[in-house]
């Protein structure tokens, strides 16, 4: 499948952290054509075995997050207005006019964020909370009680567009990106002849604090590992540990990457003329890669990043150029690991 036709059907199902099902059906299924065999763990991790058939062969792990940002309902305004909280990091100053889709116990329902006018703030003008906000659902109080809960889940109703050349806008491109490269890389291993076996992991609340990382690594604990997440891309006052899209997949480096691996895939991507950027992290990179090194004994474990505007804001930009040439590079990387001392100091 073409990149962005992989990542429209990951970035339509929602799949906010701790509620991922609908995400994760999508994701069995992508997994299930490509993987030798498919599983779910008690987290909600998927996990797609891609076995290469030989004996005791070497393990590599490749992974990216599947849950997204969203919102939670914390109580009913005297209006009938939704109270909410958010799940993950947004920007609070991105949400007033979005709409949204509250997940009830009776079905889904419409509503639109909703903030005070700034005609009508007095005053110096300070920066919004979520405590200044609400979803508006058109109900009175006594409806909106009716068919809403403390808990319910809201969910923004931004989707995927096409932009200008191969940039796209989309809701969760962190980390749906990620996965559509990871899905990717495994259709191009299809027609490799591997000598090790892929471990395909779609991890879950990696927005809450890297946790379905933490399980699927210490469950498995491969002899390597491939985390792809998103970094900060160029655009208007970011330049700043910031890399532009369409310019290729985001190599780090640093102690939480083991430099031996990530030197054979930046080698990996000079021999097969794809291109890179590098970037530094001098401590905890914020990624799936933090929890995935020092699980069990340790994993050898690198990080790529795809460079993404606006993000944790209610529409991310990338470019499907820079997820094509992160899965080229895995694909590529895959063929030529062997395990063992490979990753020897």
């Amino acid at each position: 499948m073409e990149i962005n036709e992989i990542l429209r059907r990951l970035d339509t199902p929602f799949g906010v952290s701790g509620n991922e099902k609908e995400v994760r059906d999508v994701i069995k299924e992508l997994f299930g054509g490509l993987c030798t065999e498919v599983s779910e763990d008690a987290l909600g991790n998927v996990i797609g075995i891609l076995c290469c058939g030989k004996e005791n062969a070497p393990t590599i792990m490749i992974e990216g997050h599947q849950d997204e940002l969203g919102l939670v309902v914390s109580g009913i305004t005297d209006e009938g207005s939704l109270r909410f909280l958010t799940v993950g990091g947004f920007d609070p100053k991105t949400l007033p006019g979005t709409e949204v889709t509250v997940h009830a116990e009776g079905g889904n329902y419409f509503g639109v964020i909703g903030a005070k006018p700034p005609h009508l703030v007095k005053g110096p003008a300070k920066g919004l909370s979520v405590s200044d906000m609400a979803v508006d659902v058109g109900y009175s109080k006594e409806k909106s009680e009716k068919i809403f809960k403390v808990g319910d889940i809201i969910t923004l109703n931004t989707g995927f567009v096409q932009l200008g050349g191969s940039t796209v806008a989309a809701r969760c491109i962190d980390d749906r990106g990620g996965l559509a490269a990871v899905v990717r890389a495994l259709e191009l291993a299809q027609n490799l002849k591997l000598d090790c076996t892929v471990y395909a992991v779609a991890t879950v609340q990696e927005e809450l604090g890297l946790r379905g990382a933490k399980t699927a690594a210490a469950q498995l604990v491969p002899d390597a590992a491939i985390a792809i997440d998103v970094c900060h891309g160029t655009s208007p006052g970011v330049s700043d540990n910031a890399f532009p899209l369409g310019k290729g997949v985001v190599v780090s480096v640093g102690p939480n990457l083991h430099p031996k691996l990530t030197r054979q895939l930046l080698d990996t991507a000079k021999e097969n003329r794809l291109d890179v950027q590098i970037d530094v992290d001098s401590g905890d990179t914020g990624t799936d890669a933090w929890e995935i090194q020092v699980a069990g004994t340790g994993v050898p474990t690198a990080l790529l990043s795809i460079p993404l505007r606006y993000m944790h804001a209610n529409y991310e930009v990338g470019d499907s150029k820079d997820i094509e040439t992160t899965a080229r590079l895995i694909a590529a990387y895959l063929l030529k690991f062997k395990g063992g001392e490979q990753l020897c100091y």
